[in-house]
């Protein structure tokens, strides 16, 4: 371990935590931190699980569940042989309904974003089918940039039912911490993922080649009362994302039941 990882070890570790907090929570926030920090890069090779548990002060069996978790959400990766390592992509679960935003605080790193359009009009015809709006309905509009840092990672189109969002200038970080505020958060999701080639103006906007290989998701978000929420696409980085869906069988649906 460097000694300058092992500074940060020390500094995190001493940084006041919630008593609630479980031993192996507080790992994980201390992993999470050295990757947002740019301490752990990605690619980075984790210290093994004896000389984290050594330095914290902690059983291996509390940083193991640390380290498993944060395989699990895709943040860490494992090699057989070779020990545990830094992502160098993000992997995005299918499984989870979880913004942008949340996805990136969970692996340490900084979501920024830049809006490029925050406006309010009459829902255009596929915007009042994907929103199951009446005709005439008015809109919000965010079309904006996602951001790791400094590095672009996805094009984001979004259209909310103003009954809903009253104003898109409301939205500074998270939309959906934003529809939060007015009990709108979505409670469930219907995705579409297809291939693309990004055009040359999404190629200079995510700094890839043109034609370069990319992954756009529409999403229709819902509320509890079956309200449709949300409908965005987003184009997202092919290079940066992995997806993923837990698949079960027919045998585990009926025993679930």
């Amino acid at each position: 371990m460097s000694p300058n990882l092992l500074s940060t070890w020390k500094r995190l570790s001493d940084e006041p935590t919630s008593q609630r907090d479980l031993a192996w929570v507080r790992v994980r926030h201390l992993i999470e931190r050295a990757i947002g920090d740019g301490d752990l890069n990605p690619g980075s090779a984790l210290p093994s699980e004896r000389d984290l548990a050594e330095l914290l002060g902690l059983s291996r069996v509390t940083v193991r569940r640390a380290i498993s978790a944060l395989v699990h959400d895709g943040v860490l990766i494992q090699r057989h042989g070779a020990g545990t390592f830094v992502a160098g992509r993000i992997v995005k679960s299918f499984s989870r309904l979880t913004s942008f935003s949340d996805d990136l605080r969970a692996r340490g790193m900084r979501p920024r974003s830049v809006f490029l359009e925050r406006s309010v009009g009459e829902a255009n015809p596929e915007e009042t089918m994907a929103l199951s709006l009446s005709p005439g309905a008015r809109v919000c509009r965010i079309y904006r940039l996602r951001y790791a840092g400094d590095q672009p990672l996805a094009i984001e189109r979004t259209a909310v039912p103003q009954s809903m969002l009253p104003d898109p200038q409301l939205v500074a970080a998270s939309l959906y911490e934003t529809l939060d505020k007015y009990g709108c958060r979505p409670q469930r999701a219907l995705q579409r993922l297809r291939a693309v080639n990004f055009d040359a103006e999404q190629a200079a906007q995510l700094r890839v080649a043109v034609g370069a290989a990319g992954l756009l998701i529409e999403r229709r978000s819902f509320l509890d009362d079956g309200r449709v929420v949300e409908f965005t696409c987003s184009w997202y980085r092919g290079d940066a994302y992995d997806f993923v869906a837990e698949l079960t069988g027919d045998d585990a649906i009926a025993r679930d039941r």
